[in-house]
Order: C-alpha cells, then structure tokens, then sequence
C-alpha cells in the first residue's frame, strides 16, 4: 500500500522512541491516515479503529443503561475515548494516560481527534499510569474501566506492567468498579489463562473475539476483547 509519509511528531519514551506520523494512500487519493509507532512497531492506525471502539462499545453494552462513569487506561489516538462518548447513556470519560507527550499531541491538535474529544464536556485526560492507579485505593467508583495499553496480557509494553495481570491487582482493580460495574481489557491475542484468573475475581467473564480486514496490512484479522462484571 504506497504513500506519501511525513513525521509530525518524535520523543523518547520508556518503551522507546515514540513516534506520530501521516500517510497520504497514493491508492486512494485523498485519503490520510495517522499512526502512532514505539520505534518501528506500529501501535495503532486511524485507518483501522475496528477493535479499539469496539471495546467501548461492547463494555457499555454489557453494562446495564444508566448515566455511565467510564475510565480508559491508554490514550492511542483517542478512538476508545470518542468510542464511548458516543453512548447518550455516558455521563463522564477520564483518560489516563501514561506518556505526556500523547496528552500534548492530542492538545495541540495533532492528533485530530483532540479538538472534538476536547469540545465534550463529558471528557477529560490526565497523565499517570492507569495500572498505579487500579492498585491503590479507589477514590471513586467507575460503571466501565477499559484499558488498551498491552499488546496482550502475555505480551506487556514494559516488564512493570506484569503486575496488574495477576490475581491480587486483578482484586485491587475490582474495588474501583460500581456494583455491575465493567472491566474491559483489550487484546491482540488469545489467553485462556487471562480469562480463567478474571474468572477468579469477577462474578461474570466473557471473552469476544472480533474478526476484521485489517486495512493497514491488508489482511484478516482477529483481537480479542475480555469483559469482566464486578
């Protein structure tokens, strides 16, 4: 898939050198897409949000209607965020996330979601690591808490981030969801060991596995989303 490719923005991260970037198809004129890349990895691209905002929505689905709090660990390119503000049933959407410089590139309008997520009243993005957070003691209580930050439990962006998949953080994390409340984790891959330790900590687990054309590889694909009920 040829382009045209310019670098909007670079810095260093502690998972190496973060990088956003444009493409313009040249087998689709007119058509941009934005990715964000850790060093060459490519993490994610606005040409294929598929499983992103399906994690919103599905997470939402499974929680009873209401007016919703929600907490998205991992900003990526705001899709999650925009996913669940979508919903008339969602009151409220705070972000974490842990690298300042996303924040920054989300403020400045280079990642063009900004200025729409940044009009809603309902949002809000602050830096931290969500992880932390989901470990120490809640200091208020969220219907839905989705965290795409992992390539999957089994594969972390750093070795620090092990600790939330593990039974007693799992616990920890629990206590930060209202009753009925949602805990929706992001993955590009299967775990069956995952799905068996929320079985441990959450009264309900359902494992979804959400299969898609891939435009940026041009190819099928599968990831998997893990919804928990408190």
């Amino acid at each position: 898939m040829a382009s045209n490719l310019s670098y909007l923005a670079s810095a260093p991260s502690p998972f190496g050198t973060l990088h956003l970037r444009r493409r313009e198809l040249l087998s689709q004129p007119g058509t941009v897409v934005l990715e964000l890349l850790v060093d060459q990895d490519l993490l994610m691209s606005s040409l294929s949000t598929h499983s992103e905002r399906a994690l919103a929505q599905h997470a939402i689905a499974m929680r009873a209607r209401g007016e919703l709090s929600v907490l998205v660990g991992g900003l990526g390119l705001g899709y999650t965020a925009r996913a669940a503000l979508d919903s008339d049933d969602v009151t409220r959407v705070e972000v974490i996330e842990l690298l300042p410089e996303l924040i920054a590139w989300l403020e400045s309008g280079l990642i063009p979601l900004g200025d729409e997520l940044g009009r809603d009243p309902r949002f809000s993005v602050r830096q931290g690591d969500v992880y932390e957070t989901l470990a120490g003691p809640p200091a208020g209580r969220y219907d839905v808490i989705l965290i795409d930050v992992d390539h999957a439990p089994e594969e972390q962006l750093q070795d620090a981030s092990a600790c939330f998949y593990t039974e007693q953080t799992l616990r920890k994390a629990r206590e930060h969801l209202a009753p009925d409340g949602i805990l929706g984790v992001w993955s590009y891959a299967e775990s069956e060991a995952f799905a068996e330790l929320l079985g441990r900590v959450f009264r309900e687990v359902r494992v979804e596995q959400l299969r898609f054309t891939n435009p940026v590889v041009e190819e099928e694909e599968s990831n998997w989303l893990f919804l928990a009920r408190r």
